[in-house]
């Protein structure tokens, strides 16, 4: 691991928490490694790689940039990052506008499940809406493990949570889509929502909404962060939940109910999804 670290904390009001979470709090939450708040007069560097972290940072004045992934990105305040620090990276403050940062090194729970669906939506670098929300967070977190009430750790938990939603609802669909487009996929969206029971096809709603197949597919992914396909079958599967709860029809009958010709295709699909059978899932939620 390479580290360089040039005077981050020369301000008496910056500060960092470093924290080992308890066996329970490994095994179970969200938890910090480290929490801080960095203001600094001098320009800072830190460049780190191999580390089993995550890191989330907010700029709340000054500037600077970070460089991962073979890209370089030009921070201002009302900025955030998100970063697997396995990674090789690289951020600096502004020498002519110093930046004052908020960070939190964090693990376990879904960590990995959700930067990899952030990465996916979006860049390394994002812009929240309700940055205000990051900054309370992050404090809260600080203050929270800076007292070290006896709650921290399940507290801490949720703080996590919270700025890890803020990370993955960013809007950059503003950024990426015009009105239209946007318009016309919450359309075929809402038409699945109804029609989810009927014969639908990739092919049939691309020539219904006058949209290309492959557009479709990948416009509907980003936005959606699933495929039209995964859609219809969740919306099947939850149709056919509600029939095996409060109706005592046959599992054939439920699967043609919900769209699907095949009853073993049906019983397939189900299985995959809840880990239970029809016929368990039926009895779990009956007796």
């Amino acid at each position: 691991m390479e580290k360089v670290e040039n005077k981050i904390f020369s301000s008496k009001l910056s500060k960092r928490i470093i924290c080992t979470p308890s066996p329970s709090a490994k095994n179970t939450f969200f938890y910090i490694q480290e929490v801080g708040f960095a203001k600094t007069e001098d320009a800072a560097a830190i460049q780190r790689q191999a580390l089993e972290s995550f890191l989330i940072v907010a700029v709340i004045s000054g500037k600077g940039e970070l460089s991962i992934g073979g890209e370089n990105f030009q921070l201002v305040k009302g900025d955030c990052f998100f970063i697997d620090c396995r990674s090789p990276f690289f951020y600096k403050s502004s020498d002519r506008d110093p930046w004052e940062l908020l960070w939190i090194h964090f693990n376990g729970g879904t960590s990995q499940q959700y930067y990899d669906y952030f990465i996916s939506q979006s860049k390394n670098v994002f812009r929240p809406a309700f940055f205000d929300k990051v900054v309370s967070a992050i404090t809260d977190i600080l203050e929270v493990n800076e007292k070290k009430e006896p709650d921290a750790e399940i507290v801490t938990s949720k703080y996590i949570v919270d700025i890890l939603t803020l990370a993955l609802s960013v809007n950059i669909t503003d950024q990426q889509y015009d009105s239209a487009l946007k318009q016309k996929l919450a359309a075929v969206n809402n038409y699945i929502d109804d029609h989810f029971t009927e014969d639908l096809s990739l092919e049939k709603l691309s020539s219904q909404f006058y949209i290309s197949k492959y557009y479709l597919t990948r416009e509907y992914k980003r936005i959606y962060g699933k495929t039209i396909f995964q859609h219809i079958i969740n919306a099947r599967i939850n149709y056919g939940k509600k029939l095996l709860r409060f109706s005592d029809k046959s599992v054939e009958e439920i699967a043609h109910l919900c769209g699907f010709n095949d009853q073993s295709y049906f019983a397939r699909q189900f299985k995959k999804a809840e880990n239970l059978t029809c016929f368990s899932y039926r009895k779990m939620w009956r007796d």
